[in-house]
């Protein structure tokens, strides 16, 4: 066994590296149409995937999400940033070529089978793979867009997130509660998808498992996990030498600046 500590960055860099090379993914930027929706997570695979097609010089994760969560005083009274300007639109890959400033809602309806989408989440439950979104939008926003496409076309839905995400309870009645007429605030919707966390981004780079065994910390470790990862010695190297190099991601703070 071998213990490693993840920040919220460094597994957020940890997933968007395991996305370049998920072989869903690498089929789509060959032959089809790769669709990965604005979110703090996926600016980290977005950034690795259009490094990897020699696209990445004019992509910055700045503003590259649509909703976000920060702390008391950060945002207005409806939980908007001061300025919310800046966004860049979605990333859209057809054929391994990025489409600037495209968004879901620009491809949604031509999606099929063999395309893919990324869609990050905003609630967690690891036990049994399933993962939520926080709905703002009276009329979904690209959850609905993307889940469309999912269900009613096969177009295959992955949803990156982080293990800090996870939470106590089944979604599907936590959504129902939330959900209810006579509440208020964020909506959340469960999404069927293939769930991918830092636990299947160490399994698809090394071969390596992994289980979280602590949480926690301070000093820019808030919302770390400390991993226990069991394998071979050669997939043991092999994820020490990884996870030391995404650990040098220590902040998140310039996709908000």
């Amino acid at each position: 066994m071998a213990q490693y500590l993840l920040t919220v960055a460094a597994a957020k860099r940890l997933i968007g590296r395991a996305l370049a090379s998920h072989p869903a993914i690498r089929a789509a930027l060959s032959s089809a149409t790769m669709v990965i929706i604005a979110g703090t997570t996926n600016g980290y695979a977005a950034e690795e995937i259009l490094k990897d097609l020699g696209q990445g010089d004019e992509f910055s994760r700045k503003r590259f999400f649509r909703g976000i969560l920060l702390p008391p005083g950060r945002t207005d009274e409806t939980g908007r940033l001061p300025d919310e300007g800046g966004f860049p639109g979605d990333v859209v890959i057809v054929r391994g070529v990025w489409q600037k400033g495209k968004t879901i809602f620009d491809v949604a309806d031509s999606l099929r089978e063999g395309d893919v989408i990324l869609k990050g989440a905003n609630a967690l439950d690891p036990a049994r793979k399933q993962a939520a979104v926080l709905i703002g939008h009276p009329h979904g926003g690209t959850t609905i867009a993307a889940l469309q496409a999912a269900a009613g076309r096969r177009v295959r839905l992955i949803l990156p997130v982080g293990l800090e995400k996870r939470i106590p309870g089944d979604l599907m009645e936590l959504a129902a509660r939330t959900n209810a007429p006579e509440e208020s605030g964020y909506r959340l919707l469960p999404l069927p998808g293939e769930v991918f966390t830092e636990i299947d981004a160490i399994r698809l780079l090394t071969g390596a498992e992994a289980e979280v065994i602590a949480a926690g910390g301070v000093d820019s470790a808030e919302g770390a996990v400390l991993l226990a990862l069991h394998g071979s010695e050669e997939q043991l190297a092999k994820a020490e030498e990884l996870l030391k190099e995404v650990s040098r991601e220590i902040s998140q703070s310039d996709a908000i600046a």
